[in-house]
C-alpha cells in the first residue's frame, strides 16, 4: 500500500439470524465500495458470505426461537460467545457491527466493552425497548457507540430511555419496492381466479413447526367453505425439507420454492398472504399485499410474554403505523378456524382490502429516508465509529 492511500477497513461483523444476514449484507456493499474497500469477518449466513465474510462458524448455531430453545441450545451459543469475543481480541478490527439478535450481541458488547473499551461498537437494529424490557436502552449506554434504527420513532425513543446515540437509517425493504411490484402483466396474475396466496409460516424451525399445522389447517377450512386458491411457501433453501414435511398432509398443496427470484415472482402475483409475525409483514406491505399476521408461542412462553410486553400489536407492520389495522391472531386465538375468519374478508374485493391498501400508502411515508439507501446511512455511521470519534486512544 503506498503512501496516502486509503487502507480496507477491518469490520468485524455478526449477525445471529436470517433477517440480520439481510440487512448487514447491503451494508457490506455499501462499505465495500468506499475508497480503500473494506475486509469482513465474524459471523453471518449466506448472504454475509456472498458479500465476503469470512465466517467463523454457522450462523444457524445462533439461531433459536423462544425461551425453550434458547435453553436447549445454551451451551452452544455460550460456547459460540465466548469464540466471537476472542476472535475480536486476537485481531482487532476497526469498528464492530452486532446486528439484531440481542439476546447475544449485548452479551458479546458488554465482554468485549470490558475487555477492549477502544474498539467501536455499532449496534444495527434497536432493540425492541419500546416494547418490552425498556431498560435495555440505558445498559447499552456504556457498551455500544451507536444504534442504526430501522423505524423512523426510535431514535427519540432510544434517547427518552437513556440509551445511546441512535440514527434512523431506514428499512432495506424499502428500497426493494420495485422488485416486488408488480408488472401490469402480474397485475393481471393478482386478479386472476383462482387467486394466488403466499403462505409464510416463518423462517426458524420451532416457529415453523408451530405455525404451518395451524396454517395448513386454516387453508383447508377455508376450501371446505368453497374458496379456491393456489399456495406458494417461500422458504430458504436450508429449511426445504422440513416444510416438505410439515405440508405433507396439507389438504390444499402448496408450491414450495426456495430460488429469491421465484419468491419475487410470487409476491408480484400474489393476491393475499398468511404470514408469521416476523419482518416478512412490512416486506408484505411494502409489496401491496392485503395479509393476515399470525403468532403463537407454547403457552408458558406467552405467559411470561403477555406480562412483558408493553404494547398488545408484535405485527411489524401494524407497529410502523402506530395502529392495528392488518389483522392479528395471536395466541389462544391463534386457532385454524380462526384464522380462516381473518382470511375470508381478504379473499374477496371490498372493505377489509381497501383499509389495508390505505396502510400500505402510510407504511412508505413513515419510512421515507428521502432517496437515500439504508446501506448508504448506515455506512456512513459505521466509518464514522472506525474513525474513532469520540473514541479512547487505542491500546497497545
Amino acid at each position: 500500500m503506498t503512501a496516502g492511500e486509503a487502507r480496507p477497513l477491518r469490520v468485524f461483523l455478526v449477525a445471529g439470524e436470517e433477517s440480520g444476514d439481510a440487512l448487514a449484507a447491503p451494508l457490506m456493499h455499501a462499505l465495500a465500495a468506499r475508497k480503500g474497500g473494506a475486509r469482513f469477518v465474524g459471523v453471518g449466513g449466506d448472504r454475509m458470505r456472498a458479500a465476503g465474510l469470512e465466517s467463523l462458524f454457522p450462523m444457524e448455531d445462533l439461531t433459536a426461537m423462544g425461551f425453550a430453545a434458547v435453553i436447549g441450545k445454551l451451551p452452544t451459543i455460550l460456547r459460540r460467545m465466548r469464540q466471537t469475543v476472542e476472535a475480536i481480541i486476537a485481531d482487532p478490527p476497526d469498528v464492530v457491527v452486532l446486528v439484531d439478535s440481542p439476546d447475544f450481541t449485548h452479551r458479546v458488547a458488554a465482554r468485549l466493552r470490558a475487555r477492549r473499551p477502544d474498539i467501536p461498537i455499532v449496534k444495527y437494529v434497536a432493540p425492541t425497548v419500546w416494547a418490552w424490557r425498556s431498560g435495555r436502552a440505558r445498559a447499552l449506554a456504556p457498551i455500544v457507540d451507536h444504534v442504526l434504527a430501522l423505524l423512523p420513532f426510535e431514535p427519540k425513543v432510544m434517547a427518552d430511555l437513556g440509551g445511546p446515540p441512535t440514527r434512523y437509517v431506514g428499512h432495506s425493504l424499502s428500497e426493494e419496492r420495485a422488485e416486488l411490484r408488480p408488472s401490469a402483466e402480474e397485475a393481471e396474475r393478482r386478479r386472476a381466479s383462482p387467486p394466488l396466496l403466499l403462505v409464510l409460516p416463518g423462517s426458524r424451525g420451532q416457529e415453523i413447526r408451530m405455525m404451518a399445522p395451524l396454517f395448513g389447517k386454516a387453508l383447508a377450512i377455508l376450501a371446505d367453505r368453497g374458496h379456491r386458491f393456489e399456495l406458494v411457501l417461500p422458504t430458504p433453501p436450508r429449511l426445504k425439507g422440513r416444510i416438505e414435511t410439515l405440508t405433507a398432509d396439507w389438504t390444499v398443496k402448496p408450491r414450495i420454492v426456495t430460488d429469491p427470484a421465484v419468491k419475487r415472482a410470487a409476491f408480484r402475483s400474489a393476491y393475499a398472504a398468511l404470514a408469521a409475525s416476523g419482518t416478512v409483514t412490512l416486506e408484505l406491505a411494502l409489496a401491496r399485499i392485503p395479509m393476515v399476521g399470525a403468532y403463537r408461542l407454547p403457552n408458558w412462553e406467552a405467559i411470561i410474554a403477555w406480562f412483558a410486553l408493553k404494547t398488545r400489536t408484535i405485527l411489524l407492520a401494524n407497529i410502523v403505523l402506530g395502529k392495528q389495522v392488518i389483522p392479528e391472531v395471536m395466541q389462544l386465538d391463534c386457532t385454524p378456524e380462526r384464522l380462516a375468519d381473518a382470511l375470508e374478508p381478504i379473499l374477496r374485493e371490498g372493505p377489509a382490502r381497501e383499509a389495508q391498501f390505505a396502510a400500505f400508502d402510510e407504511i412508505e411515508r413513515v419510512l421515507d429516508t428521502g432517496g437515500r439507501t439504508s446501506a448508504e446511512i448506515a455506512a456512513e455511521v459505521v466509518e464514522a465509529a472506525a474513525a474513532g470519534r469520540n473514541r479512547p486512544a487505542r491500546l497497545s
